[in-house]
């Protein structure tokens, strides 16, 4: 039966031309937009992380409460033992102390008397005790002049802040903040490079220092404003697991110094974000569905119209209704297969395309308070080669059940008379 009506599409293409050129495109989109959703899903998070989640973040009770300020008067101590402990507990991970800080950016002139100033977010990181910072933010990639820093009192600067303040590569500025007892600090720095990391949010105003210069700065020996633990390969499960096994052993709430562990999930509104994107993926399949359905019941109808001479043949032969109702659903069905094929193929082109060559969204990015890369690109995962299927298939048998209806409306006494015209 399926070799009969395979041929039969085959040989007259009215019937399976346009309903393949259809099903096709709309499959093709949705594997495209899949893809592309998945890609800005993924940068999300791994920019998030980079720079402000972690996979899983270690900070006190005290301090979560107010994290959106950074309170690094509020931060960890004792941070070396800790990440030795965390180290040998979850030797799975790679655990790395940050501290954040704010502070006015001062560049002097030639007596010494502020030239420019400007308000900058300094990144205190682990820059020469190993490489995996370097790595994780990308710097050398990141650096457009100069080079990284090789020495205590270097600093990188955003490309930005540097054009907007008139700062040089060697030129000597001073950072002017507060200590961790609250206290006025003044630091001077050296500029040995700048960079762009391509997040507005980073871009417009960071600075990146050895941590160990931070917490000479601010008073912060051995402490840190957070430690952030990164899996080799981000995956959601672990950290919750990870997360829950640390907050069981070592979080009290009676105690707001004590230390809590978040996945990443559930910080900075990741968890509204990530599930928001996910509904608008359900909602776009769903959409495909519903005008893909409605197209093919449309399609299915003037076809059905078109055949009735056929159906009316095949009633006096004696075939019973239901017998060719099932056939036409098996051809939608044979032609959602083969439309979908067609249609994840090029889709999963364009899709590997758009991965390796993402687009420049920067200039649309210019007020963006989110920390979001300014290329986007798609990724390509498993799912996408048969994602395609759920609309392709699905909204093709709906729309031959749909118009197959009619055959039951047309009684076999009015088939015979349109055959016999």
């Amino acid at each position: 039966m399926l070799k009969f009506l395979a041929k039969g599409l085959m040989r007259d293409r009215s019937r399976s031309l346009f309903p393949i050129m259809i099903i096709a495109t709309g499959v093709l989109f949705t594997v495209l937009m899949y893809s592309w959703m998945m890609g800005f899903t993924t940068m999300f998070i791994r920019e998030n992380a980079r720079f402000e989640t972690g996979h899983v973040k270690i900070v006190t009770r005290a301090y979560n409460d107010l994290i959106d300020q950074k309170p690094y008067d509020l931060g960890l101590i004792n941070v070396n033992e800790k990440i030795e402990m965390l180290a040998s507990e979850y030797p799975q991970m790679h655990w790395q102390p940050r501290i954040y800080f704010g502070g006015l950016l001062d560049l002097p002139d030639e007596n010494g008397e502020t030239l420019t100033q400007g308000e900058v977010i300094g990144f205190g990181v682990d820059l020469f005790s190993d490489s995996f910072e370097q790595e994780l933010l990308n710097l050398e990639e990141a650096l457009t002049i100069g080079t990284l820093p090789k020495e205590r009192g270097d600093i990188l600067i955003s490309q930005e802040v540097a054009e907007k303040l008139g700062i040089n590569i060697n030129d000597v500025v001073t950072i002017i903040g507060s200590t961790m007892y609250g206290s006025m600090a003044m630091n001077n720095f050296t500029v040995c490079g700048m960079v762009r990391f391509g997040v507005q949010a980073m871009d417009r105003g960071a600075v990146i220092v050895d941590i160990s210069d931070v917490r000479s700065f601010l008073n912060m020996e051995d402490s840190a404003s957070e430690i952030l633990g990164f899996l080799p390969e981000y995956k959601e499960s672990p950290t919750f697991e990870i997360a829950d096994i640390f907050n069981a052993k070592y979080n009290n709430e009676n105690d707001e110094f004590s230390d809590i562990m978040l996945p990443l999930r559930k910080q900075a509104n990741m968890e509204m974000m990530i599930n928001t994107l996910d509904e608008r993926l359900g909602m776009f399949i769903f959409v495909f569905i519903f005008i893909m359905s409605l197209v093919l019941w449309n399609s299915g109808l003037m076809n059905g119209i078109r055949r009735y001479g056929e159906i009316g043949v095949r009633l006096a032969i004696g075939e019973s209704k239901g017998h060719i109702y099932r056939s036409l659903i098996l051809e939608s069905f044979l032609i959602g297969i083969a439309a979908t094929i067609i249609g994840t193929v090029i889709g999963l082109g364009f899709s590997y395309l758009l991965q390796y060559n993402g687009l420049d969204i920067g200039s649309m990015m210019k007020d963006a308070n989110m920390i979001m890369g300014a290329t986007m690109q798609a990724q390509v995962t498993p799912v996408s080669y048969y994602i395609g299927f759920i609309p392709g298939v699905i909204a093709s048998v709906i729309g031959a059940i749909f118009s197959g209806i009619g055959i039951y409306k047309r009684n076999t006494a009015q088939l015979f008379k349109e055959l016999e015209t």
